[in-house]
């Protein structure tokens, strides 16, 4: 093995070791599906992966170019990306509020883009200005962003990105990606399909807003495994229900018209996902029965669906990114190689585990 492998494998364990430690109340790795977490802060933890995929070149503070700072003392900027009605973003934001708080961090430069990539520009503008020395950027599409970082690559700014790809030049426009393997989670929920349809009947996917890699690799992880693993459930519809709640009610108030014949519903979040709940009831159908429903993000409502009998399967995307994000920018900051991409694993709600876990959901 290389000495530049080597490296770059121990800077991914030391990136485990210290979310880990991060994390409060958890005793145990949640590396199993079926495995419910026993209290809400076991919930919390997320679990970064140690598969091949994590690493990337490695950046390095002196590689990037920024000075040393201590965190303690440090003016921090997070930016979110949409409006905070959504239960992923509201445990988001919260999640870096209050780890940066537990660590004492001088001061948390919060912004909230509503959903409006000029808005998200202009906040990270602002944060600079105002003396933010390291970023946190949930981004809002993967493209868009160049002037916010060119902005902080002006200022020797490091960005971390969470939750979503940028495409970007890491250790230069930014450090790292920290989130979860999307494309994973496309197969994961074709699988859990699979198994709540038995692999025949007819697949609407409700698209999450485009222009990002979310919406891409949730898509490509479905399609291709259904297509590799059951060749019986067909997939005769796509539309975007644009990650809400009320156009994923919508959008299946149209498809329940003009494709009658659908059996099952793939929601690439669990806000449409629970849009389709809504329509398919007020249609007179039974969800969960008649129309199978699987869904990726984990919110306590769509647990608490799968309880009711409403809702098949959920693939979790951890949105506590917090603990993650101020232990990934100490290790920076302390001169350890930090991987291109730092992936979590998420696990993954049924009926067999849904009602133990519904608690700790965010």
């Amino acid at each position: 093995m290389s000495i530049h492998r080597t490296r770059l494998l121990a800077a991914a364990v030391l990136l485990v070791a210290t979310a880990a430690g991060a994390a409060t109340g958890c005793s145990k790795s949640e590396s199993s599906d079926s495995a419910a977490p026993s209290s809400s802060d076991q919930a919390a933890q997320q679990q970064v992966t140690t598969s091949a995929t994590d690493s990337g070149s490695g950046c390095t503070l002196t590689a990037y170019g920024a000075p040393k700072i201590d965190l303690k003392n440090a003016v921090v900027g997070f930016s979110q990306s949409e409006k905070e009605d959504n239960p992923f973003r509201i445990a988001e934001t919260q999640s870096i509020k209050d780890e940066a708080a537990k660590l004492g961090v001088k001061k948390l430069l919060t912004t909230d883009a509503q959903s409006q990539l000029p808005k998200q520009i202009s906040d990270i503008q602002d944060m600079l200005a105002q003396g933010a020395q390291l970023l946190i950027v949930a981004p809002l599409n993967s493209d868009g962003l160049e002037p916010a970082l060119k902005a902080a690559a002006a200022k020797h700014v490091p960005v971390i990105t969470i939750d979503r790809k940028i495409n970007a030049t890491s250790c230069k426009d930014y450090v790292t990606f920290l989130g979860s393997d999307f494309v994973e989670q496309g197969k994961r929920a074709a699988d859990a399909m699979i198994k709540a349809t038995g692999g025949k009947g007819q697949v609407a996917i409700l698209l999450g807003s485009s222009g990002n890699n979310v919406t891409t690799d949730r898509t490509k992880g479905f399609t291709d495994e259904i297509a590799a693993k059951a060749p019986g459930l067909k997939i005769v519809a796509q539309q975007t229900g644009e990650f809400t709640r009320d156009k994923g009610q919508q959008v299946m108030e149209q498809l329940i018209q003009s494709k009658p014949g659908i059996t099952a519903v793939y929601a690439e979040n669990d806000e449409m996902g629970l849009g389709a709940v809504t329509a398919l009831k007020s249609a007179g159908k039974n969800p969960g029965k008649d129309v199978k429903i699987v869904s990726v993000d984990g919110t306590r409502n769509a647990v608490q669906a799968i309880v009711n009998g409403q809702y098949n399967a959920v693939i979790e995307s951890n949105p506590r990114f917090g603990p993650l994000a101020f232990a990934t920018a100490q290790k920076f900051y302390d001169g350890t190689a930090i991987p291109e991409n730092v992936i979590i694993s998420d696990r993954a709600y049924d009926e067999s585990n849904a009602k133990a876990s519904v608690a700790g959901a965010f």
